[in-house]
């Protein structure tokens, strides 16, 4: 394999972003966290940044919005990896803008961590926010920036722990709300595998150009499924109210922000069930559990072990 790549993170103190630096240390690489300078006096931000010292990470002080700072950043290293927000996402831009005038960069990773926003359809506003993905996806081919686009689809991190309940912190014991009719399949992959498998296709020529999509085989399971899991563990039964899509629709529309975008997100997962939607053409993607069967990935059954 050689020399392993120099890696920065931009976007670093944010929630996939913390992991993503966590595994490339861990696997090795010079890892380079770009933080704004302003995030040293937020204490839960001072904190992360703390561990990423404890951990080795070089820190790098710079802004999206600083080119000059954006390019002195990735004269030092080898990939981008983006893990901005969603209301970011659009400005990707200007880190295109300095990877394009740096030159050296072998590889970026635009900010995905989600469904694959080329195959799949949702209702507004996710439909909006998925498109400022397929733009930021065109840019970078047609500026001609090698990359690796990561579908790693449900975050088992967001949705186990309540079990897909919106207003609750834990897994239900009595009740459960369920969207759909509960037989859409849907994927959750756990934040730390996420962040292995994306830490691992960063020097793989397989995924070149290429979308790795995260479809761990134990992970692809209904609503319905779910719930049924946690009944066996718990050894009862839910009382379950199932929200059609009609009514999810129209919860969407009277919903405030930001709940209307999570719940226009949930409809694309579990109505028109966008995670399996994308297929794993070689051509176009490849399937990280089956690149990289030595990361032992956590099934949603261990997951849900914790909650008992």
């Amino acid at each position: 394999m050689g020399e392993k790549s120099k890696i920065l993170i931009i976007g670093a103190t944010g929630y996939v972003g913390k992991f993503i630096v966590e595994a490339s240390i861990k696997l090795g690489h010079p890892t380079f966290a770009m933080v704004r300078e302003s995030s040293a006096s937020d204490p839960q931000k001072s904190e992360v940044i703390q561990n990423f010292n404890k951990l080795g990470v070089s820190i790098v002080y710079g802004d999206l919005y600083n080119h000059e700072s954006l390019v002195n950043a990735m004269e030092q290293v080898d990939v981008v990896i983006s893990t901005v927000g969603g209301d970011v996402v659009p400005d990707q831009v200007k880190i295109i803008a300095a990877i394009k005038e740096v030159g050296t960069v072998k590889r970026f990773l635009p900010s995905e961590f989600g469904g694959d926003v080329d195959h799949m359809t949702a209702v507004e506003p996710a439909s909006s926010l998925f498109g400022e993905k397929v733009k930021i996806r065109r840019i970078i081919e047609s500026e001609g920036i090698p990359y690796t686009c990561v579908v790693s689809n449900g975050f088992a991190g967001y949705f186990l722990p309540r079990l897909g309940q919106l207003n609750a912190t834990v897994p239900p014991r009595q009740k459960a709300v369920i969207l759909g009719d509960g037989n859409v399949k849907a994927i959750f992959v756990k934040e730390d595998d996420i962040a292995t498998y994306t830490i691992k296709a960063v020097d793989d020529p397989r995924t070149l150009n290429k979308t790795l999509h995260m479809i761990p085989p134990a992970n692809v399971l209904s609503f319905n499924e779910l719930v049924s899991m946690w009944e066996n563990k718990i050894g009862q039964t839910l009382e379950k109210t199932y929200i059609l899509e009609e009514e999810l629709l129209k919860n969407i529309l009277d919903s405030p922000m930001p709940l209307k975008v999570l719940l226009a997100v949930c409809h694309a997962i579990f109505v028109n069930g966008l995670a399996l939607n994308s297929g794993n053409d070689a051509s176009f993607g490849v399937e990280a559990s089956e690149m990289y069967p030595e990361v032992k990935y956590t099934t949603v059954d261990e997951y849900l072990d914790q909650f008992i």
